[in-house]
């Protein structure tokens, strides 16, 4: 990673920061969100940044000291009530427009790819797809949000649809990770992920992005069963 362009780390920064951007902006500036996730950036990045995560054949993983955290963070806001109260604070319209920074990432993997720091399956050239989620969430976010020109199930079938391809590319990073599971691109592993600032990928910028979809599906469902409800009587 010593040979890396530098603009393709601070690419990433930004990107890492313009999510942090929309979260704020979402969460209606809320300074508990900003605090928290940037206590959680500067601890990745201190991490990462000496390497703890390239020991990658330790059980259990230390790559779950990456990404355990947010996502039982996530879980617990769900299933609480407290959580359920404050995530329906969120603005859905700025979880919406917060998707654009799948485009920079996807830019980002791509150079990776030139570097030989990930397989190509991680990129549009490959089995991701996840492009098309932030090049349409402009559209998705103007029409849906701001004009309200978009019927309920056509924005829950858009994030239904961006949440399979978010799957679909974090199943495709993990088992092409040096990991005792690895499954596939043994010929170039998912070694980027392992560095600063790399990893913030999936310790920040993947659980904020599942945390949107999660939010806004969450949010459209409850829209729609009151719609029906009302139409009922």
């Amino acid at each position: 990673m010593e040979n890396l362009p530098p603009y393709i780390s601070w690419v990433f920064i930004a990107t890492s920061l313009l999510t942090l951007f929309f979260l704020y902006k979402a969460s209606r500036h809320s300074k508990a969100v900003v605090i928290i996730a940037l206590a959680w950036l500067v601890i990745q990045s201190i991490i990462a940044n000496s390497k703890f995560y390239t020991e990658t054949q330790i059980l259990p993983p230390r790559f779950l000291l990456l990404v355990l955290p947010p996502f039982l963070l996530i879980i617990i806001l769900f299933v609480t009530a407290k959580g359920k109260a404050f995530i329906d604070r969120f603005d859905t319209r700025w979880l919406t427009w917060l998707h654009i920074v799948r485009v920079p990432v996807e830019l980002v993997l791509f150079w990776l790819v030139i570097q030989k720091q990930i397989p190509q399956l991680m990129t549009f050239e490959g089995r991701n797809f996840d492009i098309l989620s932030g090049l349409t969430a402009p559209v998705i976010a103007y029409f849906g949000y701001h004009k309200q020109k978009l019927h309920t199930t056509l924005l829950l079938i858009w994030n239904f649809l961006c949440l399979a391809l978010l799957i679909n590319i974090v199943a495709n990073a993990v088992l092409s990770a040096p990991f005792p599971f690895q499954q596939f691109a043994f010929e170039q592993p998912n070694v980027a992920v392992l560095y600063f600032p790399f990893a913030l990928l999936p310790a920040f910028i993947v659980p904020a992005v599942l945390f949107a979809h999660l939010v806004c599906i969450r949010r459209l469902l409850s829209k729609k069963k009151t719609t029906a409800g009302i139409a009922y009587f």
